[in-house]
């Protein structure tokens, strides 16, 4: 554990290659933690020094975003940035090659353009920059794919007894107020309402909808819908929009990989960023959604080639 300010303490861990290249990975969500640690397995544990950590608020981090009386304004990209930054220097890490998979992907891009020179190169599996586009492409657009699912999760808001009424403000501010909301009972009912939604809009290629067993675990679910919700009702917290800073990339090898029918993060998002990022490459997996088999053993032979790359340059510190 590291304490990293306002009274929060992130959950970090290392395997891998003591002497190996300094590597680290960012979970999705936002709030989906590291898990089972099923991350480490896309490194050469021989090459890489891989490190993880549970971004704060969630996973093995404390205090929970779901804690009562939890300040949720000390929870943003600019937190999360500067937590790696204590988290880098505390493991005496000088760069680092960054992987990022779905939320993981934004927060990679946002750290990459806050400390460029901390940045050996960037590998991003699920590609989004959670701007606006990004986010009312996965909250409302994507209600044209899946019809009956959108209208559930719009009813449930319509029903709440907030003041949404569909086509008049953003689903997702209605979320997340009822997801903080005072009444646990709305709170718990909102999160029920906002995983659903979830398990649909990321089934495309992966065989159907299938709900996710993580979401069984009541807490987990909770904190889950409360930190999405959060973060996606403030479009991240960037502001100019990653797309609008990719001046910041240049010089910084990257890797993007994405599937192609991945409705919840459209190619085009990972498309842009590709025309708008020199020295980076776009991976486009043909037959896959929001993750695949294929999709994974691009992520590793993505590290492998960054890791040949790397011992291959001087070491310029």
């Amino acid at each position: 554990m590291l304490a990293v300010g306002d009274g929060h303490e992130i959950y970090w861990e290392e395997s891998g290659s003591p002497d190996g290249i300094p590597a680290v990975y960012l979970h999705g969500g936002p709030g989906g933690g590291l898990g089972a640690g099923g991350y480490r397995n896309k490194f050469a544990p021989t090459r890489f020094r891989i490190i993880g950590f549970d971004q704060r608020g969630c996973g093995r981090s404390t205090p929970l975003a779901t804690t009562a009386g939890y300040d949720l304004g000390q929870n943003t990209t600019a937190h999360l940035i500067e937590d790696m930054e204590r988290l880098r220097e505390y493991l005496q890490v000088d760069r680092w090659l960054v992987n990022g998979a779905s939320w993981g992907t934004t927060l990679a891009l946002a750290y990459a353009q806050a400390h460029p020179e901390r940045v050996r190169g960037i590998v991003l599996v699920a590609v989004t920059t959670t701007d606006r586009f990004a986010v009312d492409w996965i909250t409302e657009t994507v209600g044209a794919i899946y019809p009956e699912a959108w209208d559930r999760l719009a009813t449930h808001a319509e029903q709440a007894g907030i003041g949404y009424r569909r086509g008049n403000g953003r689903l997702i501010a209605a979320y997340a107020q009822l997801t903080t909301h005072a009444d646990p009972a709305i709170r718990s009912a909102a999160a029920r309402a906002w995983v659903e939604w979830e398990d649909h809009h990321i089934s495309i290629g992966t065989g159907g909808v299938q709900r996710n067993p993580r979401w069984e675990d009541d807490e987990f679910r909770e904190l889950f819908a409360t930190l999405v919700t959060h973060y996606w009702a403030h479009d991240a917290f960037l502001t100019p929009p990653i797309l609008e800073r990719t001046d910041r990339l240049h010089g910084i090898p990257g890797t993007l990989i994405h599937g192609r029918h991945d409705v919840s993060s459209p190619a085009v998002i990972a498309w842009r960023l590709h025309r708008a990022w020199p020295g980076s490459e776009l991976i486009l997996e043909e037959g896959e959604g929001h993750g695949g088999t294929a999709m994974v053993e691009s992520w590793r032979a993505a590290n492998t080639r960054h890791a040949d790359r790397i011992e291959n340059e001087p070491d310029i510190r």
